[in-house]
């Protein structure tokens, strides 16, 4: 009995320290949302962006579409550096227990995150700008400097994702809703919308019947969606992401066209008349629902046999359902039925793409066919993707400082 009571303090006093080390918050912090508007300034601009070469050409760095973009890095920039400031030099107990030190000074992990990421991507403004001055327009999305800034802000994203982690693991029970955990699929969408962005020269509707599109989206979006839904506290996480990821990018379908706009770079062969929008986008809401509906059944708990089931049921059914409705969606897309301002049908093309029938069919059909080989690799890159989506999702589902 004398042994017991011991160890039962002992465990208490334990606890005790360690829910007022980490303290559990109640409301959402001023630094989040800025970080959630930082993160949509920078999707904002690069969208822009697309649009502003798609449509003019490039004339100058000062776009406003630029401008959006490096707002977005220097407001999360400037908010993880206060952050970290703040919990090194005047810090509250919660502030400093909830920090990681890195070079003598205290912050929030997704605070340390969110600066590199700025710095990245301020980093890659001058180089950019002398890249376009010694080799003119981009041939492709993912220029040098392209990659540098897109690097950068991946991170700062990520970092910002983070902090709305730190804020809602240590803000209440397993699951519903609590401070942080819409702004975290949130900014989640955001980062999907990005992801899908950065492929979008391989991923038009014309090229949505070739296996190189579906690999790249096997590969690719389980991951995210998969780490989202496992890290969420909503219950049905990945299927809100879907539906905000829809919404951005619907948003930008109909309000871009709406300004006029003309190009101002040669050779013109499409003479647009108005800001150029992005496709439509991808239907991930049906295998979203359906990611979701197979943690609902099987649980959302972790562990080695759960963990596995999770993997090949989302895997098969991400590549079942994303082929079928992608496939048949792409035939509406490329046909006549599609051309309004609703789908926008083929207004994505720029004023450098030269019309021809080749705008109203698929292309690859003979080089990359889908095959039954093509469908294998596919299942096999979703297999992959989504272990990998599991296990940085059970990650995130732990971050608390």
């Amino acid at each position: 009995m004398n042994s017991i009571v011991p160890a039962a303090m002992g465990q208490m006093a334990q606890a005790e320290t360690t829910s007022t080390a980490i303290p559990r918050l109640k409301a959402i912090p001023w630094y989040c949302y800025i970080v959630a508007l930082a993160a949509t300034s920078i999707l904002t601009g690069i969208i822009w962006d697309i649009s502003w070469h798609s449509t003019i050409g490039r004339d100058t760095f000062w776009t406003p579409a630029h401008m959006a973009i490096y707002l977005g890095g220097t407001l999360g920039g400037f908010c993880g550096g206060w952050l970290v400031l703040k919990a090194t030099f005047w810090p509250r107990p919660e502030e400093r227990a909830s920090s990681v030190r890195f070079w003598g000074f205290h912050g929030p992990l997704g605070a340390w995150v969110t600066i590199w990421g700025a710095l990245a991507m301020l980093t890659s403004a001058p180089f950019d700008n002398w890249w376009h001055d010694a080799y003119g327009l981009d041939v492709e999305i993912l220029s040098p400097p392209h990659s540098v800034l897109a690097a950068g802000m991946y991170t700062l994203v990520a970092g910002a994702l983070l902090l709305l982690l730190s804020l809602q693991n240590r803000s209440g029970p397993a699951q519903g809703t609590v401070p942080g955990s819409g702004l975290f699929v949130y900014v989640g969408a955001i980062m999907l919308a990005m992801c899908s962005i950065m492929v979008t020269e391989k991923s038009l509707p014309n090229q949505q019947h070739a296996a190189l599109f579906y690999k790249i989206a096997c590969w690719q979006y389980p991951l995210l969606l998969v780490a989202l839904a496992r890290a969420s506290r909503l219950r049905w996480p990945a299927t809100t992401v879907a539906l905000i990821y829809s919404a951005l990018t619907c948003a930008a379908v109909w309000i871009l066209p709406l300004f006029a706009a003309t190009p101002k770079l040669a050779p013109i062969y499409n003479p647009v008349t108005h800001m150029v929008p992005p496709q439509f986008p991808h239907l991930f809401i049906v295998p979203a629902l359906a990611m979701d509906l197979c943690f609902r059944w099987i649980g959302r708990g972790r562990g080695g046999w759960r963990d596995w089931l999770l993997v090949l049921v989302i895997a098969i059914s991400f590549t079942g359902l994303f082929f079928a409705v992608q496939w048949h969606f792409s035939k509406f897309l490329v046909s006549p039925a599609a051309e309004n301002w609703f789908f926008n049908g083929k207004g994505f093309f720029t004023f450098a793409d030269q019309r021809g029938d080749h705008w109203g069919r698929f292309w690859r059909l003979q080089e990359d066919a889908v095959t039954l080989k093509a469908i294998g690799i596919c299942l096999v890159l979703a297999l992959f993707s989504t272990r990998l989506g599991l296990w940085w999702g059970n990650w995130m589902a732990k971050v608390r400082r």
